[in-house]
């Protein structure tokens, strides 16, 4: 089997010129693919690491200078990559939608990102995504802006429902998921106050579900005002990452026996970050901070993660599966899976690539 370096570039080239093609010219490709093929091999964003990846006879500080011009003036239509990742989704529509919201500081930097997945056995896919100029919660525009952005680009009927923690409640907010009648399953806090529309009673939340048992669930059959919107409420008392009880109470738009099944699924935004950041890309190693810049290195990374995640999932599934740790949980990620195989071909001449990696970003 061919593994030589430019098989390896012209495979991964073929792949992104069948959907770039015509809105990106060749030399502009042919610079993503040895950004990924880069990625994949050092699993960091640091440019001066990236520049020794790059499979190409130019110099580490031509590479580097390469990296430094195409995060300095090209303008990457981010919605580009999000089509894309929509194509390579190993699922059809409707999907269940996770949003989360995740920073970390870089010197006196914040690194703030607001970001929707599409959930899909055990880290959700990264579709759409905004770097926030600012600390601290998203506020309601963002959020409208973001979900107007997917419909815009996907179309209303690829959303199931949507799942989404406590930051995620607004007046505002819900008023847009109500008159878009997008369905949703919200955590909100315990001591939220809900109003019974048929009594004017104001009760508070955490009181409705005060006789809920451990692992116990309770839907509500009738409909509250919660922030001035109807909705339906549901609950479960689970244990907190410490072993304490707690409630876990939910808003949702529609009636649903199973609304608290549905939220278990926005814990894998979770991991899609942790795959971005420490089991995965590291991507608290860049030293970028301007916005914009972010924002195309987030996109580029976008597409090596998803491209690792389906070799993942092929591979637990068909190949060997991921052992089972004795808590539950998997040893490692299906992203950190199939990035280790990817690299283990990029970097090893010898290695057979027997299941044709470069097949998992073709959407044909």
């Amino acid at each position: 089997m061919n593994t030589s370096i430019d098989y390896k570039n012209s495979n991964l080239i073929d792949g992104l010129t069948s959907f770039f093609g015509e809105d990106m010219n060749l030399a502009r490709i042919k610079f993503l693919s040895l950004f990924i093929i880069a990625l994949c091999k050092v699993q960091s964003v640091c440019f001066e690491k990236l520049a020794t990846g790059f499979d190409c006879k130019a110099t580490k500080l031509s590479s580097l200078r390469r990296i430094q011009r195409f995060m300095a003036s090209y303008v990457l239509d981010v919605d580009l990559i999000s089509r894309l990742v929509f194509a390579l989704l190993p699922h059809k529509p409707p999907y269940i939608l996770t949003m989360d919201r995740t920073n970390w500081q870089f010197g006196a930097t914040d690194i703030n990102i607001l970001a929707i997945g599409i959930v899909y056995q055990g880290v959700a896919f990264p579709i759409l995504f905004k770097f926030l100029p600012k600390r601290g919660n998203s506020n309601t525009q963002e959020r409208i802006d973001i979900i107007d952005r997917f419909i815009q680009l996907f179309g209303k009927n690829a959303i199931k429902e949507l799942v989404a923690d406590r930051e995620f409640v607004g007046e505002k907010w819900m008023e847009y998921l109500n008159s878009e009648e997008i369905k949703y399953h919200i955590r909100i806090r315990e001591n939220f106050f809900v109003d019974d529309p048929r009594t004017g009673k104001k009760i508070k939340a955490s009181w409705m579900f005060s006789h809920v048992k451990l692992n116990q669930i309770e839907v509500l059959r009738k409909i509250y005002y919660v922030n001035n919107q109807l909705c339906y409420l549901s609950a479960s008392k689970v244990k907190d990452k410490n072993g304490i009880p707690e409630l876990q109470i939910l808003i949702s738009f529609n009636y649903l026996e199973n609304a608290i099944e549905s939220y278990k699924d926005r814990w894998q935004i979770e991991s899609m970050f942790k795959a971005f950041k420490s089991s995965g890309f590291n991507l608290e190693q860049t030293h970028l901070s301007d916005i914009n810049r972010m924002e195309k290195l987030f996109a580029v990374v976008i597409i090596a993660f998803v491209w690792a995640y389906k070799i993942g999932l092929f591979l637990h599934h068909n190949i060997k599966e991921i052992r089972m740790l004795n808590h539950g949980y998997r040893a490692k990620s299906f992203v950190k899976y199939g990035l280790e195989y990817i690299a283990a071909i990029l970097l090893n001449a010898n290695y057979q690539d027997n299941i044709g990696i470069f097949d998992f970003l073709s959407c044909t």
